[in-house]
């Protein structure tokens, strides 16, 4: 799959979902056009991402399209129903109003062998295609200290594991894995001897504000067992990007303090932090892709600069003398 993924820049289409705020329709195919003329070839989407209303959006603007020009993946765990609730109101942990201004259908949570088959069904409905190239199961572990995640974990472990592990033996889909924003179920998963994912989407993880525990455990054991790992979020929910969100939520005083200081380092260098986030997350041989979302056409062009632009080896060597990276995880400047 790897070698599919063309550029190593893909495109998370969570913000189409009405992420943070209502997007209008025409923006949002206009994004997905822009994605496509700047040569992204790599699609992440989730039926989670506005009840639906993402995967809606990515398939109509890739419908056009010959399927096998582009490599999609969508995720499982949760499948949407008929039946209509308050966006606002969904318990959703950390997670909670993130998708306040997406579709108004209720959002079931089921990782058995079932409620994976339905899921998929219906996204690839919604995507309008006949195959999917990766599938994940999603947020397995979105509160990994409280309790609850142990159940999922397990129903997942019976049901969708096995049910994905199965569907890619029988070549119906390319790959497996878990799309998370916690290291921990990963390093689990790949532990376990009946269905080991071959590749893995990790959110917020691996990023210039937070890599620790996934340099130090994560990457290693998935390079040596040869899964590739995926980074969502390079920005840290937008605060690398010019936003005001970390984790999800209004990025604390302490979050803020730490990106103005890495953001002084790259105004002393002339580069730009989306730049550094990019380039910091792909440096990592683990790493097989990096999923910046957008919601605006102009941000397509924006990333796609921000992988080409040149950063100073000097840049680097500060940002590890300041301790801004930690001084074990790979550099551009180390390749």
């Amino acid at each position: 799959m790897r070698d599919r993924l063309k550029g190593k820049l893909g495109f998370g289409t969570a913000p189409l979902g009405n992420m943070f705020r209502a997007i209008p329709e025409e923006e949002a195919m206009a994004t997905v056009q822009a994605a496509w003329e700047q040569g992204i070839r790599y699609f992440d989407t989730a039926p989670f991402y506005g009840a639906g209303l993402a995967e809606s959006r990515l398939g109509e603007g890739l419908a056009p399209y010959k399927r096998d020009e582009y490599v999609l993946s969508t995720k499982v765990g949760r499948y949407i129903s008929d039946e209509l609730e308050d966006p606002a109101a969904r318990d959703l942990g950390e997670k909670g109003g993130v998708f306040q201004y997406g579709n108004k259908n209720k959002i079931i949570v089921d990782y058995s062998e079932d409620g994976t088959m339905r899921s998929i069904e219906q996204s690839l409905a919604r995507l309008k295609t006949d195959r999917l190239d990766m599938v994940f199961v999603h947020d397995i572990a979105q509160d990994f200290y409280g309790d609850e995640w142990l159940v999922h974990f397990e129903a997942a472990r019976k049901g969708a594991f096995r049910a994905l592990k199965r569907l890619r033996d029988e070549g119906v889909i390319a790959s497996w894995g878990l799309g998370v924003n916690r290291v921990e179920p990963i390093e689990i998963a790949m532990e376990l001897e009946e269905a080991v994912p071959d590749v893995s989407l990790l959110a917020g993880r691996y990023t210039l504000l937070d890599h620790g525990r996934a340099l130090q455990r994560l990457m290693p054991s998935a390079a040596s067992r040869h899964i590739d790992i995926i980074v969502g979020g390079p920005y840290s929910s937008g605060i690398l990007a010019g936003g005001t969100h970390f984790e999800y939520q209004k990025a604390s005083p302490e979050i803020i303090a730490k990106v103005e200081r890495i953001k002084s380092v790259a105004q002393r260098y002339g580069i730009s932090l989306k730049a550094a986030a990019i380039q910091f997350s792909l440096a990592h041989p683990a790493v097989a892709a990096v999923i910046p979302g957008a919601s605006r056409p102009e941000r397509i062009a924006e990333d796609q600069a921000a992988l080409q632009e040149v950063i100073p080896a000097e840049f680097w060597r500060d940002m590890r003398e300041m301790q801004l990276v930690s001084p074990e995880a790979p550099l551009p400047i180390d390749k």
